[in-house]
């Protein structure tokens, strides 16, 4: 699964740079983005490289990932 990293403006007009989302392709990751913030306008969409090794000082943490948990 491929991870994107979008920006966006939510309804309100706040700006949300970085909110990183997995997805098997690009419209799936828009679909899933969509679902959490709705009526907000993607300002931009990065396909990130998956990162294999999690032995890194810094680890990333996708809203995705902490709603997993939430769900377990």
């Amino acid at each position: 699964m491929q991870k994107f990293d979008f920006s966006i403006l939510t309804r309100d007009g706040q700006k949300v740079d970085s909110v990183v989302i997995a997805g098997r392709d690009e419209a799936e990751a828009e679909r899933r983005l969509r679902q959490m913030y709705r009526y907000c306008e993607i300002v931009s969409c990065n396909s990130k490289q998956s990162e294999d090794g999690r032995g890194g000082s810094q680890q990333t943490i996708s809203v995705e990932d902490i709603l997993s948990l939430i769900s377990k």
